[in-house]
């Protein structure tokens, strides 16, 4: 499994597109990506680990769905360098109902001044909300990852909000 896999996250959404929106989770949801050891600028084993929280969620359709969450940690060679740019990320969302939802994003990660954001857009493709297309977008600060890929600095961590919508096509 690629960093790109763990470093999406998860993921402040943009509107979304026509259609009826399913669910929307809305700020405070938060990702936070761990890295043990400390990510450098030179890659190196680490073990990293996510754990999205989505929450507070509302849905027409699925009224009871109020919340939702993922974690994982995999083993993996990285470096910061490998927080930026572009992939694809399949991940499983378990709802608060017991209900699930598995979705593959595209996404793309950048810098742009003070300010990292994740960016995604993909399909549940099994679960509560199969076939819906999803745009997650979330921020966060950059300074970390600035100064890390400058050779000045580590990331033991990155922690970004934002929001997730579930649009039915």
């Amino acid at each position: 499994m690629s960093l790109a896999v763990v470093g999406a996250t998860v993921v402040a959404a943009s509107p979304a597109a026509a259609g009826a929106l399913d669910v929307t989770c809305l700020p405070p949801s938060s990702n936070v990506n761990s890295y043990s050891p400390p990510l450098t600028n030179q890659p190196q084993p680490v073990t990293a680990s996510t754990t999205a929280l989505y929450g507070p969620c509302t849905s027409v359709s699925h009224p009871a769905i109020t919340s939702g969450s993922r974690t994982a940690t995999v083993p993996l060679t990285a470096s910061c360098l490998d927080l930026l740019g572009s992939g694809t990320l399949t991940y499983t969302i378990t709802w608060n109902t017991g209900q699930t939802s598995t979705i593959t994003s595209n996404f793309t990660r950048t810098v742009v001044g003070a300010v990292y954001e994740i960016l995604a857009t993909g399909t549940v493709t099994a679960g509560v909300f199969a076939g819906d297309s999803v745009v997650t977008d979330f921020t966060g600060p950059s300074t970390d990852i600035t100064l890390c890929t400058l050779g000045l600095g580590t990331v033991s961590s990155v922690y970004n909000v934002g929001t997730l919508e579930i649009t039915s096509l």
